[in-house]
């Protein structure tokens, strides 16, 4: 069985790309991206295996 590790981040909209990029060239992967608390910052939520 799969067992998961899990992250939240904020996501900067005007560099969304490069954060996104960052994230998953080390292995997460994204779940899902909700409202901040302004409009120019979101949440991602991310997974990866845990490794071991």
């Amino acid at each position: 069985m799969t067992k998961w590790e899990y992250l939240t981040a904020p996501i900067l909209t005007h560099a969304a790309k490069q954060i996104l990029d960052n994230f998953g060239a080390d292995g997460w992967e994204l779940v899902q991206i909700a409202p901040g608390m302004n409009p120019e910052n979101l949440v991602g939520y991310f997974k990866r295996p845990v490794q071991g």
